[in-house]
This record gives structure tokens, C-alpha cells and sequence, in this order.
């Protein structure tokens, strides 16, 4: 493992500009074997064992995908229930046996900072894919690579970021990365969803440019980025605030027709309303290509993390 990389990945502040640069400089060369047009045996011998214990299709599915694409083997679980913490393990205990019959650990878990206390616990990476309201590196790094392959270059660029804010870990972790790379920041949402304050008070220590909005179609005609994210139902303790945010945002051909020359629109999804199907056709409809790049992403990242010399 290069000494620049760090051994876990559990939040986004664990990586420098250089070291997400350098991944995504990785991915761009890992993108024929992602698709299957080159074959890899980097990882040949080596052992992911993915940890979802929240729902997840695309973050497990291209982790599993990234790691055969790589030639190593994949070993997973995707319910606690079936799993001994349904037995009462502490997650330490798990995460300690796991380690001890793979190389590298992919965790989901419901409870923030999770993957900071799996990392203590064990001697192999441990790569955050998602915890609670907390942070999600590996899809900031996926949502990287898609402004910088669709725009060439991530800034400047002013980024739009929409919906969820208050509980959205995609958006806790973009915004800090974009805040690192000095990108304009538009956070567009209900004020009872906005970013939280601490959040807020931290990006502008780092130097960023940052303000709030509450419609799209305030923002749309300056924005190069509009990321939309959904109303997350499973955060919120009470349902009724809930119903009462959950169809604020709806992006329509008619939104992208007035935006910006070259908009893209980006979601990590599922998406659910938030976007007409018809924006789909679209040459803005970056989410599908967004989703696909995490295979060359997190390729390149557990490449990175386990030492592997990966040729072409």
C-alpha cells in the first residue's frame, strides 16, 4: 500500500486532494476492465467481505463487482439478521472475526461513526460504504469522477446540492470534498432540511463559497451541477414531517430546459420522484453513468488500500 493512502477509508477527511486525485486518475485507467473489455488478476488470492447491514444495491453490487474485476473473490452478508449479531456479537467482535478470513472489509451500518469503531477493531482496511446520517467516501469519490468526466475538471464549477441535507451522508461527504477543491456550493432544500449548522460553520472554515436556497428554480440558470438527492422516509423520527417535505423537489425536462448551457444532473439514487423519467433521455441525465463508474472507482480505491500493482 502506497504510504500516501491511508489504511482504512471511514470519511472523506481521511483523503487529501492529492490522494483523491490519484484515485480518480486510477479509475480513469481501471474504466476497460470495469467494463469487462481487459481482464485483471491483480487480486488474485485476495478476499473482500462486504457488511451490509443497511439496504444497499449499488454500493454492494459494484464493491462486489470491483473486486472480481480485480480477480480477487468476494465473501458477504446482507442482513444482520442472518449474521450473530442477531445473537447479540458486538459489531468489534464481528468485525475482528471477518477480518481474520479476508483482506479487506466493506461495512454499511446503520449507526453513525461505525466504521471508525470497526476500523479500531481490525487488522485489515475497513471502507466506510455508508453510515447512518454520517458519511459515505466511496460515493463522493463516484460523484467526483462523474463532474470530472463530464465537465473536465471538477472546479470551478457551481454545484446545486438538493433535497435532503439535514440526514443525506452522500451530501456530508460531497460537500466537504468540493469544499477541499474550492467549489461553489449552492445547498437548496427546506430549511428544516438544510445543512446542519456545525456542518455549515465547518465548509466555511475550510474557505468555501457557499449559500442556501430553498427552490431550484431560483438557482437552476447558474448551476453547472445540480445533485439531487431524495427525501430519506427511513431518518426521520417523525412521519409527519416527513410528508410534509417529501414531493419539494421535482426536476423536470421544463427545469433542465432553463438551466445552465452544459447543466448535468447527478443523484446517487434510488431516486424516488424527484426526477421525471423523461429527464432520462436527456444529454444532463449523468445518474446512470454516475452509478456505473463506481466499478472503476472502487477498483481503484481497494487497488489502492491492499497494494495491488495493476498494469495498463
Amino acid at each position: 500500500m502506497r504510504s500516501a493512502a491511508p489504511r482504512h477509508l471511514c470519511h472523506i477527511g481521511d483523503l487529501t486532494v492529492e490522494d483523491m486525485d490519484r484515485l480518480l486518475d486510477t479509475a480513469e485507467r481501471m474504466l476497460p476492465a470495469s467494463r469487462g473489455e481487459r481482464v485483471v488478476s491483480a487480486a488474485d488470492g485476495r478476499i473482500l467481505a462486504t457488511l451490509f447491514y443497511e439496504p444497499s444495491t449499488r454500493t454492494r453490487l459494484s464493491f462486489e463487482s470491483a473486486m472480481l474485476r480485480l480477480g480477487g473473490d468476494v465473501i458477504s452478508t446482507a442482513e444482520s439478521g442472518s449474521t450473530s449479531t442477531a445473537k447479540g456479537e458486538t459489531l468489534s467482535d464481528t468485525i475482528k472475526m471477518v477480518a481474520s478470513y479476508s483482506d479487506v472489509i466493506v461495512l454499511r451500518h446503520p449507526r453513525e461513526g461505525a466504521a471508525r469503531l470497526a476500523a479500531r477493531a481490525s487488522r485489515v482496511p475497513v471502507i466506510n460504504a455508508g453510515d447512518g446520517a454520517g458519511q459515505h467516501p466511496t460515493q463522493t469519490l463516484t460523484d467526483l469522477f462523474t463532474i470530472r468526466k463530464a465537465k473536465g475538471a471538477i472546479a470551478p464549477n457551481t454545484v446545486a446540492i438538493a433535497g435532503d441535507l439535514k440526514y443525506g451522508r452522500t451530501v456530508h461527504s460531497l460537500a466537504q470534498a468540493l469544499a477541499l477543491y474550492g467549489v461553489d456550493m449552492i445547498f437548496v432544500a427546506p430549511e428544516s432540511l438544510q445543512v446542519p449548522q456545525d456542518m455549515r460553520e465547518n465548509l466555511e472554515r475550510m474557505g468555501a463559497k457557499i449559500r442556501t436556497a430553498t427552490t431550484l428554480e431560483e438557482v437552476i440558470a447558474e448551476t453547472d451541477v445540480l445533485y439531487m438527492t431524495r427525501i430519506q422516509k427511513e431518518r426521520f423520527p417523525d412521519l409527519d414531517e416527513y410528508r410534509k417535505v417529501q414531493n419539494v423537489f421535482h426536476v423536470n425536462n421544463r427545469l433542465v430546459a432553463d438551466g445552465k448551457k452544459g447543466i448535468i444532473v447527478m443523484h446517487p439514487l434510488p431516486r424516488v420522484g424527484e426526477i421525471d423519467p423523461s429527464v432520462d433521455e436527456t444529454p444532463a441525465a449523468k445518474y446512470f453513468e454516475q452509478a456505473a463508474h463506481g466499478v472503476p472507482v472502487r477498483m481503484a480505491l481497494l487497488a489502492d488500500l491492499l497494494g495491488l500493482e495493476v498494469r495498463g
